[in-house]
This record gives structure tokens, sequence and C-alpha cells, in this order.
């Protein structure tokens, strides 16, 4: 036995030593703190396009002036020092960092992205590549994806931090972000854990929304079977909004003539799921579909004045999280802690009248520290849940509203 777990050892070291001895310093390619963004987007696109390990061993600000897009069974492994600036050279952009497959929604797979700094710099934008995916860094269609030494400081009010959805195992840990928006916003997905993080934002550090506005997810559908621990909340002056953690749940029905319709409602018709998208000054308004969407891609204005865009083709009728538990949570921004919800509003209703009820299920709160003395709701149920479990939690004067 001793034999062979000393063989074990060796092999796994001599594979360790080989996968390093791949390893591709980006420098290789021209990636230097000293060039444009445009020069360093090139060059560091070239390095990740080989796959493997890439590595960016000098520390320095390093301007980007476009997305990075990186695909499967790549590593991106930065030193500590390293910074990503996001740079306007006459071209604004929102992405930072994407998978590849989320622009043809096709599937990447074993990516780790390791000692990611990333510096806003005010690129803050409200239009995407792939509408409703607005994530600095976005990925969409994603198996094995490992983030890892992540640090955002200066994040501003319009788009997200990170942001993955349409995912299958996923884990995000050692976390710091500070700023205006959503630190950690999840789409649907399943098999997840976000752990070791530090978050100071306004509207939500975590963002659990299986149903969401039309421009804050690409697609919907369950959030399922994941672990949130070791989660500090760090008081932030600025913040007015928002919750710790915002949990939606949605549902939709058929297309059918004469429907009334408002923004970001969706509907089911010819195999795919539609979302209904009108400019700001229409929204709040209601509308009357009278055409049926029909096109395959994309998005399109029909003839009684309603703009759909297609969403997905593997139909579903309902979105909401299962089996998740928050372990190890410590709170210190005085507002609703957990708020497990539909939308009503002018941007979003997640619920369809008439439509199938989602319930959702199986949430647990193991070892949540309220540290403020607000006298907010702990968490604030308004949807059919199956199951709410609470073990060793500190509530300080906050309290449960059903």
């Amino acid at each position: 036995m001793n034999r062979f777990y000393d063989k074990f050892i060796v092999l796994t070291c001599l594979a360790l030593q080989a996968f390093v001895a791949c390893a591709f310093d980006a420098a290789e390619c021209g990636f230097d703190p000293g060039k444009s963004g445009t020069e360093n987007r090139a060059a560091l696109q070239a390095a990740l396009d080989r796959g493997g390990l890439v590595t960016v061993e000098r520390p320095g600000r390093y301007r980007i002036a476009d997305t990075l897009l990186i695909g499967s069974d790549t590593t991106l492994r930065c030193a500590p020092g390293v910074v990503f600036v996001k740079t306007d050279e006459g071209r604004r952009f929102s992405h930072i960092l994407m998978n590849k497959g989320a622009l043809t929604r096709t599937w990447d797979r074993n990516i780790v992205v390791e000692g990611f700094t990333l510096s806003v710099n005010g690129m803050d934008l409200d239009t995407w590549r792939v509408y409703g995916l607005r994530g600095h860094v976005a990925f969409f269609y994603v198996k094995d994806l490992k983030i890892s030494r992540f640090r955002c400081d200066d994040l501003a009010t319009c788009q997200f931090c990170i942001h993955v959805c349409t995912f299958e195992d996923l884990l995000i840990d050692d976390v710091i972000i500070d700023g205006m928006k959503d630190g950690i916003h999840l789409g649907r997905g399943k098999r997840f854990a976000i752990r070791n993080c530090r978050l100071s934002t306004g509207d939500d550090p975590i963002a659990l929304n299986a149903h969401d506005y039309a421009e804050s997810n690409p697609e919907m559908g369950w959030i399922e079977d994941g672990v949130i621990e070791n989660i500090h909340e760090i008081y932030n002056p600025k913040v007015k909004v928002g919750f710790f953690c915002r949990i939606l749940a949605g549902a939709w029905i058929d297309w059918r003539e004469g429907m009334e319709v408002q923004q970001s409602d969706t509907v089911v018709t010819g195999g795919r799921m539609y979302r209904f998208r009108m400019s700001d000054r229409a929204r709040g308004k209601k509308f009357v579909s009278k055409c049926r969407p029909t096109h395959e891609t994309g998005t399109q204005m029909y003839g009684d004045g309603c703009e759909w865009t297609m969403t997905q083709t593997d139909v579903c009728y309902t979105a909401g999280c299962r089996n998740i538990v928050f372990r190890d949570i410590y709170i210190e921004q005085p507002r609703i802690s957990f708020s497990i919800h539909y939308d009503k509003d002018k941007w979003s209703r997640s619920y369809y009248p008439g439509a199938e009820i989602p319930i959702q299920k199986n949430i647990s709160f193991e070892n949540v520290n309220v540290l403020h003395d607000g006298a907010y709701p702990f968490f604030s149920v308004v949807t059919p849940v199956d199951s709410v479990t609470m073990v060793n939690c500190d509530l300080n004067k906050t309290n449960l509203e059903f």
C-alpha cells in the first residue's frame, strides 16, 4: 500500500511539473504594462487562443481595450500585482472577459480564471454583446468553471461584476468586490459553490436570479444544488437599495392573441421562448400582442408594435431556486438580508397571471449572523417555498416576514 501511495505521489508530481512546464507567459506574445489597450488585448488574446495554462507573471496595470475571449481547457493565471484596466481607445465595450461559447450558445468546458484583478475605470455600459449578459466578467454556456482570487474595488452602477448563466459545476472562491452594482450574479444553472468572499456592493452582493429583468439574464430556468459559505458583507454607506441576496422566481404562459404584455414578460410559442422588450419611454405601459413572435434569433419588432427577443429554445414554464445552503454568513449592511420574491414593477413582473405557480424548495440558513442593528427582515418570503430551515442563526433585531 505504501509503495502504491509513493508511486501515486511521484506520478502526481510529475504531472504537475509537466503542466507547469507547458505554461505559456503572455509576455511572449507582447503583453506588457507599457503598451496600449488595443495592443494588450491582441497579445493576450493570442495567448488565450493557444489554450492550456496561460500566465501573466509581471506585476503592473495592463490596459485592455476590448473583450478577451477564453475557450475550453484554458487557465488564465495572474500573479499578485497584475491589474486589468478597462480602457476606452475609441471603442467603449462591456465585458472584459467572456467565454467564447457565449457568442454562439455552445458549451465551453474546463475554464479556470485565477488571480484576476479588475479595474472598471469608469467603463460601465448598458449594451452587451449577448443581450441580458451584463457582467464585466461574463460566462454563458459553461461547464466546470473556477474563478478564484478575484478582486475589484471600483464596481460602478450599471454592470454586474461576475455574471454566470446557464452553467454546470461552478466554483467561485476568494473574492473581494467593492462598488455599487451586483457583485456575483447567477442565472440558471446547477451545482455551484460560492465561498470565502468579502463583498460590499449596491443592489445585491449575491443574486440568484432564476427569473430576471430581460436585460439582466440571457436565459431563465432553475438554479439548484448550491452552497454559499463564509461570506462577509461589509457596510457601505453609499448603499441604499437591494438585498444581501436576491432569490427570484418566475412563471409565464403560451402566447395567445390579444394577451396583455409589459416589459420583460415571457411567452412560449413554436418551441421557443420570447421576452417582451421595449424602450425606456415605454416601460411601465401595457401592450396588446396581436402578432405571434416567430423569428429564430435576435430581436424583432412586429406589426402590432411589440418587440420580442428570442431567449432560448429549451422551453420551460417556471424558474426558481432549490436546494441552496447559506452557511457562515456575516451581514453588516442594514437592509433586508434575503428576499425570496417575484418582481412586480415597470421593469419586470416575474409571474404572469394564470401561469403555473413555481415552488422554490429547500433553502437553508446555517450560522448566518446579522451584525447591524437595523429592524429589517432577516428574510422576506413572498413566493411559495416548501421549506426554509434555520440553524444557529443570530438575527439581532431583524425579523421574519412571510
